[in-house]
């Protein structure tokens, strides 16, 4: 991909990129909703990366490309970044890590040329847009010269995505990106945050089945689940749901709004799976892990209703076969992909088994995945 990129980057502006930098895209293991409840998540950075390359410019121009679109974005590095529309949206997420750096210390970069390129599916819950703020961040701060904590730089690109992209996530996304490694899980507690790392048996494989449904996070039903968790929160006499136990949950729910109660029901509960699966994962029981994991999924389905018919179809086909130790949506929501974790025995053939009942059912095959964990983001 490096030298692919390269080349891209001579053809398009006819020189060779001084930085390139690259971050993964993640599973969302477990832990659904939790990051910007104060809770627990457990994540995956994967072997499919965001990759991006800087050159310097003298002219005071920022100008941005993607492999994938003709377009260039020209835009005055003297200004404050603005936000942009239509075919040049994408651009407002390497922008925001413009806009963030300010906020922590750092300087903005001057002008220069920027090209980005991927081989994560985008739409796919696999968070490609986490990976692309994160990579351009080591870019831009490799090419002004500057350096920052790991925990530092990823909590800019989640300030980037809050406040200039306008999407509450939590830091799931980012961290995983920026503290993943290969055999392991990053496992945040997102209140701190703090961040660790779990180690992965050796038996556990990843599959993912991307639907490419509609998987619009800036559409409002990802601000309102943020939003019904927050009043909820706010109902109980807390500052976040991760200070609710489930027993004071129960104890308590007559004081919420049935809505509101269930989506406070699935995140206190889904943080009680997070700890639930590290243990059973430090013990090597992944049968135990999948459990949580298909548990996990069906309270989303149910409570948080973030699932749609597709991915409750790929759960249900994934879960009744043979060698699939768990399975659930994950990023999210809303469409995108479910990640099973299965057995080295299950095959690509039952993949694809799978896939041709999903186009029985569906009328389209979704995109099948072989996923393995991998390293976080870096300069290359």
């Amino acid at each position: 991909m490096k030298e692919k990129l390269i080349a891209a980057f001579r053809a398009r502006y006819g020189r060779a990129p001084t930085v390139i930098a690259q971050a993964p895209g993640r599973l969302e293991f477990i832990g659904n909703h939790t990051d910007y409840n104060g809770g627990t998540v457990l994540g995956a950075s994967i072997d499919r990366s965001v990759w991006v390359a800087v050159a310097p410019r003298t002219d005071g121009q920022w100008q941005f490309a993607s492999a994938t679109q003709e377009a260039t974005a020209i835009l005055a590095a003297a200004s404050a970044p603005v936000k942009q529309s239509g075919a040049h949206r994408w651009v407002n997420y390497p922008l925001g890590v413009i806009a963030a750096l300010p906020a922590f210390g750092l300087r903005a970069p001057g002008g220069f040329d920027f090209l980005a390129m991927t081989d994560l599916p985008s739409g796919a819950g696999l968070s490609s847009s986490a990976a692309l703020e994160l990579a351009a961040a080591l870019a831009f701060l490799a090419l002004s010269g500057q350096d920052a904590p790991r925990a530092t730089v990823v909590q800019l690109c989640r300030w980037a995505e809050n406040h200039f992209v306008g999407v509450p996530c939590g830091i799931l996304d980012q961290g995983v990106s920026g503290f993943g490694r290969p055999d392991q899980l990053v496992f945040i507690d997102c209140r701190g945050p703090g961040f660790a790392t779990v180690p992965l048996p050796a038996a556990a494989r990843f599959w993912v089945f991307n639907t490419h449904t509609k998987h619009a996070l800036v559409d409002g039903l990802y601000a309102a689940r943020h939003r019904e968790c927050l009043d909820a929160a706010k109902a109980l006499g807390v500052p976040l749901l991760a200070d609710v136990t489930p027993a004071q949950l129960e104890a308590a729910r007559d004081r919420l709004p049935p809505v509101e109660y269930r989506r406070a029901k699935h995140v206190v509960e889904e943080i009680a799976r997070v700890d639930a699966t590290v243990v059973a994962l430090r013990a090597g029981d992944l049968a135990a892990v999948g459990r949580l994991l298909t548990a996990s999924h069906r309270s989303s389905q149910v409570l948080f209703e973030n699932s749609t018919p597709e991915l409750d179809f790929l759960v249900d086909q994934l879960a009744a076969a043979p060698h699939v130790c768990g399975a659930r949506l994950t990023g999210g929501g809303f469409g995108g992909a479910v990640m099973a974790m299965t057995l080295p025995e299950f095959s690509a053939a039952q993949a694809t088994a799978v896939a041709l009942a999903y186009e029985k059912r569906f009328g389209r095959r979704p995109e099948v995945l072989r996923t393995h964990t991998g390293d976080g983001a870096a300069l290359q």
